[in-house]
């Protein structure tokens, strides 16, 4: 038999649910600040490259506004998850997003048509870029703020929402 503590309840199932939530977020947050590189720097680096739809990204362009640079792979399942996050972001904030180890500029952009995506990409062939960030995990994403500090730094799956609210506290 039952007593009342046991049985499930509205407000027994709310309160379970909000600390399964916060164990997430708890786990989650550790687990970003241990996989996250750590920069010899927390000042955006001038980037000054030439994108795979032939547009040159500066870096200098974007003084006074957030930055977000995001590490990607078109073999990364996480990475593919997230590309339409990055893609929302990327229509009201300077986005560069650099394609890891993904093969030609031609495979890259069929990706992102397949995919429905648009962002501004770097092909980073040789993963160049991606030591120079010292990122060993994908998708990887830092966020500087309008003064080129860096302000966040992301490692694994952002849900739109959590990257446009990192945006505007970086504003």
């Amino acid at each position: 038999m039952l007593n009342k503590k046991n049985k499930w309840n509205f407000k027994r199932l709310v309160r379970e649910l909000v600390i399964m939530v916060v164990i997430i977020f708890v786990v989650s947050t550790v687990l970003n600040i241990y996989r996250a590189p750590k920069l010899d720097s927390n000042i955006l680096p001038e980037i000054k490259v030439t994108l795979i739809d032939g547009t040159i990204f500066d870096t200098a362009k974007s003084k006074g506004k957030p930055v977000m640079i995001n590490f990607w792979g078109t073999w990364c399942p996480v990475c593919e998850q997230e590309a339409s996050n990055i893609d929302s972001v990327s229509k009201d904030y300077t986005v560069l997003t650099i394609a890891v180890n993904s093969r030609s500029n031609e495979h890259i952009k069929k990706w992102l048509i397949e995919h429905d995506v648009s962002y501004p990409t770097l092909n980073d062939a040789s993963g160049r870029w991606a030591e120079k960030f010292k990122v060993s995990v994908y998708p990887t994403t830092f966020i500087y703020d309008s003064h080129g500090k860096l302000k966040f730094t992301e490692t694994g799956y952002s849900t739109t929402a959590g990257l446009i609210a990192r945006m505007k506290m970086a504003e």
